[in-house]
């Protein structure tokens, strides 16, 4: 009787450490598997523009997070078109897999230069940005319609120790001139913490644009006060976009007071 009883208990105690090691099975493949619809999406590379920083993507990143895309929401130097591209590009490089290029405002310049020559990059989105052809500038087509009161809503400008100028808009000027459809509290912080740009920046002309052979997407407000509504219908259309997104009463801002707009589609581009 004894010997049954002690079979017994070597019975349920193996079936216990099977039921245990099922368990453990399940737990990790089900933590496994974000991981491995995380690897099957392409990254998205979030690239910020003038009087802007990363932060101002944090709406579109939880809402591709929680899509399970892998994001970066890249530090641009707002240096230059060219170098701030080499910067990007590096980031490109570092990705395995396919890559999809979002750049606001003077970071459309960025990305379609950043993307020449990279075959990872799938797709471009162009939020509230410029889309230059080779030898334009930001400031060229800033000014090619009219509509933008940038100008008189900057402070005046910082110099550098190299002889060069930084920009910034002006902190009372913010709220209204870059961010009026964002809560005012918001703004202040954003006017806080922007980060200028190199004047020269916004004077160089790009080089060969991506745009003309990697598809493209556009999302703006028709209350962007920085770029006019009609240049970037005018640069969507030039680009052949795949997809042109206005949406009534945004500002320049779009990514940051209408982030499931924005997210929504970089999804669709990333989606192709």
């Amino acid at each position: 009787m004894k010997q049954l009883i002690r079979r017994l208990a070597r019975t349920v105690a193996t079936g216990g450490l099977m039921a245990l090691a099922g368990v453990f099975v399940t737990l990790t493949a089900s933590a496994q598997t974000p991981s491995a619809a995380q690897h099957a999406k392409p990254t998205v590379v979030l690239v910020h523009g003038a009087f802007a920083e990363s932060s101002s993507w944090d709406g579109v990143i939880r809402q591709l997070e929680a899509q399970h895309y892998p994001v970066i929401a890249a530090a641009d130097p707002l240096r230059g078109v060219k170098s701030d591209a080499a910067s990007i590009a590096s980031i490109v490089d570092s990705v395995q897999g396919p890559v999809v290029l979002v750049g606001h405002s003077y970071g459309g310049s960025v990305i379609s230069t950043a993307a020449v020559g990279k075959s990872n990059v799938k797709a471009l989105v162009f939020v509230a940005a410029f889309a230059p052809d080779a030898g334009e500038s930001a400031a060229d087509l800033a000014g090619k319609f009219p509509g933008s009161t940038l100008g008189p809503a900057l402070a005046p400008p910082v110099a550098l120790a190299d002889g060069g100028k930084d920009l910034y808009i002006l902190r009372n000027r913010f709220r209204d001139q870059f961010a009026a459809d964002v809560p005012a509290a918001a703004a202040r912080l954003m006017a806080a913490t922007q980060r200028p740009i190199a004047e020269a920046a916004l004077g160089e002309p790009a080089g060969a644009p991506a745009w003309k052979t990697v598809p493209s997407w556009f999302v703006y407000g028709d209350g962007d006060k920085n770029i006019p509504p009609a240049a970037q219908a005018f640069m969507a259309e030039r680009a052949k976009s795949m997809k042109t997104v206005v949406v009534k009463g945004a500002s320049h801002v779009v990514m940051t007071s209408k982030p499931d707009v924005v997210a929504r589609l970089i999804v669709e581009a990333a989606s192709r």
